[in-house]
C-alpha cells in the first residue's frame, strides 16, 4: 500500500480512538471541564502530562533543530528535562495542596488581588498562544505532506479536531484523550528509531547506537563501503567539517547565551500554565509528586532517543543529497519538493545537487521541521512506519494544542468571568463561557498557524522565556515567601514579560537583521532573554515589597499552611 493510504488508515484509526475517547470521558461539571474532578490515577496523569509536555516541538522540531544545531541543540534537552524535575520538586505538591483550578487564581488569592489574577491570566492567554503558535504551524507541516493538502487545509482541519474535544471534554475528555495519543507519538518516534539504529550499528537501542560503531550492512545503506567500523559520530563530523559547517560535536553558540537558554527553557517550564495544571487532576498531594515522577520517565524515553534520531537524520541527509545528480534525486527529496519544504536551486547549471554552509555553493533549501517526519522515508523504512510517524506528529501537536487552549478558556470562563466580572455566575453559565473562550481560541490559534512567526521549537523557546519571565518568580516567591506583598509581584509580572516580549519582538520582527551575538544585550539571544526577564521580575518583587505593606496575616498564614505538611489550607477572604 502507499503512503497515502497507510496514512489515511492510521491517522484515521487514531482519530476515531482520540474522538471516541474524548466522548466517554466528556465533562458533566465545571469540577470535570478543569481539573477531572480530581480523579486521574498518577501513572494515567504522567502520560497525559507527557504527551501535553510532548509538543509538536519535542516530536517534531527538537531533533530536527539538533541535526542542524549538533550539540548545541543539547540546551533544549538540558532545559526542558530539567524544568520538569524542578516543577516536580518546587511547585507541584503546593500547587495541588492549595487545590485550585488555575494559576491566575492561585496568584489572585495569595496576592490577594484582583489586579494581580487579571495580569497573571493575561500573561496566561500571552504564552498559551505564543505556544499554541507552534502546535498549529506543526499540525500544518504534517497534514501537507502525508495527507498532500495545503499546510493551510491541515491547520484548519487541525482546529476543528482539538475544536471537537477540548470544548466537549474539558479536562477529563483532554487527559484520557491524551493518554491514547502518549501512546501513539511514543511508538510513532520509537519505532523508526529503532529500525535506524539496527540498519546502521546492530545496536536496537538508539541512544547507544548513536555511539557505536557503524555496521557493513550500515556502510551499505550510506552507500560508502569506507565508513564501516567507523563511529557513526566521527563519520558526521568529518562529513560537517567537509561541507563548511564546523564539527557536528563541537559547540558553537558563546557559553553565556547556551546557559541563559538552558535556564530559561527550565524555569519556563515550572511556570507554563498548561503543565501546571496537570497537577490540580490527582486525588492527593502525595499523587501530585508521583504523576510529575512518572511524566519525568515517560518523557525521559523520547527525549534520550531525540539525539539519536537528530545524528542518523543528518548523516542519511547529508550522504542521500550532496553530489547527486537531481535527475536520481531519492524519493524521499522529491515528495518532499511538493509540499514547498524543500527544493533544490541550480545555480552552476550542472544539474549536481550541492549542499554546504556557503551561500554561494548551497543548493538545497530544507525545512528543518521535516528531519524527524522525512527521516524514515530517507532511510527507506516500510511504508506503515513512514505513516505511523505522521499520525504521532499530529497525536503530539494536538496534545499540547487542547492543554493550551483549555488554559485560554479557563482563564476568560474561571478567573475572568466568575473571579472578576461575574461571581454570582451559575455553574451551567461558566461552562457555556469556557467552551465558548476554548472557541474563540481555537480560531486565533489556527491564525497563528497560517502566519506562523518562525521555526516549531523557536516560537516554543519564546513562550518558555515568557513565561520564565512572568509566572515564575510570582509563583516561587508566592509559595516561599510570606513577606512578598501585591505590589511587588504586580510591578515584577508587568516588568518581566514587557521586557521580555519587547525583546523577541524587537530581534524578530522590528530589526531581524540585527539578530546575531553582535547587537544582543550581553550576548544573550532572544530565545534565552526570559533568564534575563526573570531576574528583573524577582528583583521588582523584591526591592517593591520591602518599601510597601507586607501581606494581611492571613495571607501570610496561608502561604505558610502550604509548606506544612498537616496545615489545612486556609480560605483566604474576598478582595
Amino acid at each position: 500500500m502507499s503512503i497515502l493510504v497507510w496514512t489515511w488508515l492510521i491517522v484515521g484509526a487514531s482519530f476515531a480512538l482520540y474522538i471516541g475517547v474524548a466522548y466517554w470521558a466528556r465533562a458533566k461539571s465545571t469540577a470535570d471541564f478543569y481539573a477531572a474532578e480530581q480523579s486521574v490515577h498518577p501513572i494515567a496523569n504522567g502520560m497525559a502530562t507527557g504527551a501535553d509536555w510532548m509538543s509538536a516541538a519535542s516530536f517534531i522540531s527538537m531533533a530536527g533543530l539538533i541535526s542542524f544545531m549538533g550539540r548545541d541543540g543539547s540546551m533544549y534537552l538540558m532545559g526542558w528535562t530539567g524544568g520538569y524535575v524542578l516543577l516536580a520538586m518546587l511547585l507541584a505538591p503546593y500547587l495541588r495542596k492549595y487545590g485550585k483550578f488555575t494559576v491566575p487564581q492561585f496568584i489572585g488569592d495569595r496576592y490577594y488581588s484582583n489586579s494581580a489574577r487579571v495580569i497573571a491570566l493575561l500573561c496566561a492567554i500571552f504564552v498559551s498562544f505564543t505556544y499554541v503558535a507552534g502546535q498549529m504551524r506543526g499540525v500544518g507541516v504534517v497534514f501537507s505532506r502525508f495527507l498532500q493538502v495545503d499546510v493551510n487545509t491541515g491547520v484548519i482541519i487541525g482546529m476543528a479536531l482539538v475544536f471537537f474535544y477540548a470544548t466537549l471534554g474539558g479536562m477529563k475528555g483532554i487527559t484520557y484523550t491524551q493518554v491514547a495519543q502518549y501512546c501513539v507519538l511514543i511508538c510513532a518516534y520509537m519505532v523508526p528509531a529503532i529500525f535506524i539504529s539496527i540498519m546502521l550499528t546492530n545496536n536496537p537501542i538508539p541512544f547507544l547506537g548513536m555511539g557505536s560503531s557503524i555496521s557493513a550492512g550500515g556502510a551499505e545503506i550510506l552507500g560508502d563501503a569506507s565508513v564501516q567500523g567507523k563511529y557513526l559520530l566521527d563519520v558526521l563530523n568529518g562529513l560537517e567539517k567537509d561541507l563548511g559547517f564546523a564539527a557536528y560535536t563541537a559547540g558553537k553558540r558563546p557559553m553565556i547565551d547556551v546557559f541563559f537558554i538552558v535556564f530559561a527553557l527550565m524555569v519556563g517550564t515550572a511556570g507554563l500554565p498548561h503543565v501546571i495544571i496537570r497537577f490540580f487532576t490527582v486525588p492527593k498531594i502525595r499523587d501530585a509528586r508521583s504523576s510529575a515522577g512518572w511524566a519525568l520517565f515517560f518523557i525521559a524515553i523520547l527525549y534520550t532517543t531525540a539525539p539519536a534520531v537528530a545524528a542518523f537524520a543528518r548523516t542519511n541527509f547529508i550522504l542521500t543529497i550532496h553530489n547527486t545528480a537531481y535527475a536520481q534525486a531519492p524519493s524521499w527529496f522529491t515528495n518532499w519538493e511538493k509540499t514547498g519544504l524543500v527544493g533544490f536551486e541550480d545555480k552552476n547549471g550542472d544539474g549536481i545537487m550541492q549542499y554546504a554552509k556557503d551561500k554561494d555553493v548551497n543548493e538545497i533549501k530544507i525545512d528543518r521541521d521535516i528531519m524527524v517526519l522525512a527521516n524514515p522515508e530517507i532511510a527507506k523504512l516500510p511504508n506503515w512506519v513512514v505513516a505511523l510517524v505522521g499520525a504521532g506528529g499530529l497525536a503530539a501537536a494536538l496534545s499540547t494544542a487542547a492543554g493550551l487552549l483549555l488554559v485560554i478558556s479557563a482563564a476568560i470562563s474561571h478567573d475572568l468571568m466568575k473571579g472578576v466580572i461575574m461571581p454570582n455566575m451559575s455553574e451551567k453559565a461558566e461552562l457555556l463561557w469556557a467552551r465558548g473562550g476554548a472557541a474563540g481560541a481555537v480560531c486565533i490559534a489556527g491564525l497563528f498557524g497560517i502566519y506562523p512567526p518562525g521555526f516549531v521549537a523557536q516560537v516554543v523557546a519564546f513562550a518558555f522565556g515568557l513565561a520564565a519571565a512572568s509566572f515564575f518568580p510570582a509563583i516561587i516567591m508566592g509559595v516561599f515567601s510570606k513577606k512578598t506583598n501585591k505590589e511587588g509581584a504586580l510591578t515584577g509580572m508587568i516588568v518581566g514579560i514587557v521586557f521580555t516580549a519587547a525583546y523577541i519582538v524587537y530581534f524578530k520582527f522590528i530589526n531581524p537583521a540585527a539578530n546575531n551575538a553582535d547587537h544582543w544585550w550581553f550576548g544573550i539571544s532572544p530565545e534565552g532573554i526570559g533568564t534575563l526577564g526573570m531576574l528583573l521580575n524577582f528583583a521588582c518583587m523584591f526591592v517593591i515589597s520591602k518599601f510597601t505593606p507586607e501581606p494581611p496575616q492571613e495571607i501570610q498564614e496561608l502561604v505558610e499552611s502550604l509548606r506544612f505538611p498537616g496545615k489545612n489550607v486556609p480560605p483566604p477572604s474576598a478582595h
